[in-house]
């Protein structure tokens, strides 16, 4: 649910997108392909231009040729209708930049000025730094100091995570944007909240009578949240093996579903009001003060050697650029608890990691169980009800009930109603990095993380992290291919649930009943 009316397919306001790390993998995969997208569908109109920025050199015939290619291999449209590429393409020029010279921020001013005369443009800016964290602060300063941040139009900060290393470092890095930057100005992108199935999930809840009233601890029984990864670190283990999942997934994707899950509804319809209640979320997530409370309540796990679909993997430690001492996780699961009044005592068993045997994210909603010993229940072993939302590869929802077997004698059995958003639209779905780049664009930030939405997130991971550091030996091994450690199964057993199911692998003797496809 977009505060901002997002069924008007209005073309974003005029501007110049500048893409520092124009040349890397992000760009490529996602940034320009959104942009092409957006203008395929009328939301970016013929007062833009996109300067591409990176340290290679590089000139506009053979930037151009590179935006071509990763949009015919990666978007969801293909630059077939020539002329609709001629257009979109003369809009995309090239500059090669030194980030930490602000002569050549100076530079680029001039050439923005340009850009703003020949398509018409008011000054506005947007900056997208697809850079390591720790640039964020010199590009600022040079924006500021080469003169880009005194132009007539309006000026935003696009950023990618992660947003720091742990809550000391993230205060710092905010501190250098803000004497740039008003926080109103920074978008901090976590992609996950560009997906249709997680926006959509305050839909189902605020927007469905069906279920705002059962939303609480009065009828659910647990909340699971699996982020699952079939591949190891790849090329990534440079980076990874000085984060590991907490901080990758954890910190990030996975709170914030949390906090979608869990807020509160917003009191108006504006993007403040549901980041304020999301930052509630945050600050009544259960803190784990005790090195044996996280010993208790979360598992951290490394994958070691292991075979999936009879191609054997190499362990994390044989992976390219990983220390063969290392002791990063590569796999965590907690229970986590929301201590409000609508969640108290209702667990949320949170898991992600890389080499297990699907890649999926699926929120499972447990409802409690109907009495023991009345009616139906006296005769059949009844499974509760589910409220399942598949965010990603599979996009859809599906509700599983109790209902009589048709020709029975009362015999009960599940039901699971399903609707397939992928199977509707197929390959037509919006990317994550489309939605967000067209809400920053029209100045809406419903959907990007705020200081104090990171700081509290922060919080939370770095008391996990510090007791970690003292008990290192609570480091568990999984074989590749597998679903993890078992202690990660015991987290749910000794409450007396299990994982269920994710990425569409039915349970038995459930009747599927489909809708979506039309």
């Amino acid at each position: 649910m977009n505060y901002s009316n997002k069924q008007e397919l209005t073309a974003a306001e005029g501007a110049v997108y500048y893409l520092f790390g124009a040349t890397g993998d992000l760009a490529r995969r996602k940034l320009f392909p959104a942009l092409f997208s957006l203008y395929k569908e009328g939301k970016l109109a013929e007062d833009f231009a996109v300067v591409g920025l990176a340290r290679r050199p590089r000139d506009n015939g053979q930037f151009r040729q590179d935006v071509y290619e990763s949009i015919q291999e990666f978007c969801r449209y293909k630059a077939i209708d020539q002329e609709l590429w001629s257009r979109f393409a003369d809009h995309f020029v090239y500059m090669s930049l030194d980030i930490h010279n602000v002569d050549g921020f100076r530079e680029l001013n001039r050439l923005s000025g340009e850009l703003d005369q020949k398509f018409g443009i008011n000054g506005n800016r947007l900056f997208y730094l697809a850079l390591a964290p720790e640039l964020f602060g010199p590009v600022s300063f040079n924006l500021r100091d080469g003169g880009l941040l005194e132009s007539a139009g309006w000026h935003k900060l696009v950023i990618e995570k992660p947003f720091g290393y742990d809550l000391e470092s993230a205060r710092e890095l905010n501190g250098q944007l803000s004497q740039v930057f008003k926080e109103e100005e920074v978008y901090r992108i976590d992609h996950y909240l560009g997906k249709e199935m997680v926006q959509n999930i305050q839909v189902l809840r605020f927007a469905n009578q069906l279920f705002e009233p059962l939303w609480n601890k009065n009828h659910i029984a647990n909340v699971q949240i699996t982020l699952s990864e079939t591949v190891g670190v790849e090329e990534r283990g440079g980076y990874y093996d000085h984060s590991g999942a907490l901080r990758d997934m954890g910190q990030n994707h996975i709170l914030q579903m949390i906090t979608m899950i869990a807020m509160e509804p917003p009191g108006r319809l504006h993007p403040e009001s549901l980041r304020d209640e999301k930052v509630k979320v945050l600050r009544s997530l259960r803190q784990l003060g005790s090195s044996e409370e996280v010993r208790e309540r979360v598992v951290r796990g490394q994958y070691r050697a292991g075979s999936s679909k009879g191609k054997e993997l190499p362990g994390y430690r044989q992976e390219d650029k990983v220390d063969p001492e290392s002791s990063t996780e590569t796999y965590f699961a907690a229970k986590v608890y929301v201590d409000n009044f609508r969640w108290a005592g209702v667990p949320f068993y949170i898991r992600t990691g890389k080499r297990l045997p699907v890649k999926t994210t699926e929120v499972v909603i447990e409802f409690k169980n109907v009495p023991d010993n009345v009616l139906f229940a006296k005769r059949h072993e009844l499974g509760p009800n589910l409220l399942v939302i598949r965010v990603n590869p599979m996009e859809g929802i599906y509700l599983k009930i109790n209902a009589k077997r048709p020709g029975s004698d009362n015999e009960v059995q599940p039901v699971a109603m399903e609707f397939c958003q992928s199977c509707q639209i197929g390959i037509n779905t919006p990317e994550a990095y489309e939605l967000l780049l067209y809400d920053a664009a029209r100045g809406d930030s419903t959907y990007f993380t705020r200081w104090d939405e990171v700081a509290a997130a922060w919080t939370f991971v770095d008391r996990i992290a510090a007791a970690w550091r003292e008990n290192d030996g609570d480091l568990r091994s999984y074989a590749a291919g597998s679903w993890g450690p078992e202690e990660a199964d015991r987290l749910l057993q000794q409450d007396g649930f299990f994982w269920w199911p994710v990425n569409g692998q039915a349970e038995d003797n459930v009747v599927w009943i489909s809708g979506g496809g039309s």
